[in-house]
């Protein structure tokens, strides 16, 4: 996902979103203009979603996540074109679906079939957050309900699998506010 200005040094931000869409990823413009004519042109030239200064935080993180949910949401096999994505290897951790096994340093972790998908999914997402909705969603295949901890448990429990101390994780990171992620 790229995030930009209209008004950058060098390129602006008009021109830079022009030439994202041949790349399929999402485009959110920041700007201090806010005429419509000027989020006309910012949409217009390939951005997916515009913002005004001044912004509420809560706001762009909300859109940023509803920007991902939609871009995984019709692109579910992105990753499957660049390549097997069938084992995943993050610094000490590897995740390998076609023989369903977790390795943490050579030492091999037995998760549950929904730790597994859990754990597959962030690590494949590497360096993406993904919020406790998304994954419910993806992993349970049903919606998510606000008052639901299923993922918090969860990734609790895989953190006392995987992590040599779970209090200080080394590899699930907990983005406060927005969701868990595995650092590339």
């Amino acid at each position: 996902m790229v995030i930009l200005d209209i008004m950058m040094p060098g390129v602006d931000g008009l021109t830079f979103a022009g030439n994202q869409e041949a790349l399929n990823i999402p485009v959110l413009m920041l700007s201090a203009k806010s005429q419509d004519m000027d989020k006309i042109m910012g949409l217009a030239t390939g951005a997916d979603d515009y913002l005004t200064k001044p912004f509420n935080p809560l706001e762009l993180v909300a859109r940023v996540k509803s920007l991902l949910r939609r871009y995984l949401y019709l692109n579910p096999d992105r990753q499957k074109n660049e390549g097997d994505n069938s084992t995943v290897a993050v610094r000490g951790l590897r995740v390998d679906r076609k023989s369903h096994t977790v390795t943490v340093y050579d030492r091999e972790v037995a998760l549950t079939p929904t730790e597994f998908e859990i754990l597959f999914l962030l690590a494949k997402n590497k360096g993406i957050v993904l919020s406790s909705e998304d994954i419910f969603e993806k992993v349970w295949r049903e919606r998510y309900y606000e008052s639901n901890n299923t993922v918090m448990v969860h990734i609790r429990k895989i953190r006392e699998k995987i992590e040599e101390n779970p209090s200080e994780p080394e590899f699930i990171k907990t983005v406060w506010g927005v969701g868990y992620r595995i650092d590339p």
